[in-house]
């Protein structure tokens, strides 16, 4: 009995991981703040170095997300930020060739030329009013902390996505926020050390677009992980 309750337990939690995706299109359908603070709690179970706990997450919707939407799109198109980049240059040939492989299908399944710029930059100004989500997140950390306090923060990020794509819902990871730190610290009224870290889009996905069916193919258990000390099968 106890085996079996494992098992479906496993076939549970293991169908919502590989049902997961970065989704960029949603419905206006509002989500409930109780249920935005539900998934957030059972997110916050997320491991941390000396239950330092070393995130902050920022909830922005309707009128306050608009606005902050509009003054982030301002702030790209005028370009008046330095930029942060979210690679090294050159990347890795490694990384940058499953980089590559992102940018084709994904401008293809939303028919964009990957040569047409303008209409690139059209849809990265998307980005910033969260994909039409009616929820955006915004994730910070202490600036003073050391990197490893930022793998923390990550493991919470991922438990939010976990949380939510249980409860039907869509959500999309971007990095392209923390470029925009000082618009964004406006807006929300950021503490002093506090850094934007990432954001993601939050909402009930539209899911007949196509956008939303990438399916990304992954690295195969061999290619990334090595087994030592194991007795053979």
């Amino acid at each position: 009995m106890s085996g079996s309750c494992t098992e479906d337990t496993a076939r549970v939690v293991d169908g919502v991981m590989r049902a997961r995706r970065s989704l960029r299109a949603y419905r206006p359908e509002p989500v409930p703040r109780a249920l935005l603070e539900e998934l957030l709690a059972v997110a916050c179970t997320a491991p941390s170095n000396s239950n330092t706990q070393p995130w902050r997450v920022h909830a922005v919707a309707g009128a306050a997300l608009r606005s902050m939407g509009d003054a982030l799109v301002a702030a790209f198109r005028e370009n008046r930020l330095p930029p942060s980049p979210h690679f090294p240059d050159p990347l890795p040939e490694e990384h940058a060739q499953r980089q590559r492989e992102f940018g084709a299908v994904y401008y293809r399944s939303l028919g964009i030329d990957p040569t047409d710029m303008p209409a690139r930059m059209r849809q990265t100004e998307k980005n910033f009013h969260f994909f039409g989500a009616p929820v955006g997140l915004i994730f910070t950390i202490d600036a003073r902390l050391a990197p490893h306090s930022w793998l923390d923060l990550g493991l919470l990020v991922q438990n939010v996505m976990i949380a939510a794509s249980a409860r039907g819902l869509g959500t999309c990871p971007q990095v392209s926020f923390a470029r925009f730190h000082p618009v964004i610290a406006q807006h929300l009224a950021l503490r002093e050390h506090e850094l934007t870290v990432c954001g993601m889009s939050l909402g009930y996905p539209e899911r007949d677009a196509p956008v939303n069916r990438l399916a990304m193919p992954r690295r195969e258990v061999g290619e990334f992980a090595s087994f030592q000390g194991f007795r053979a099968a």
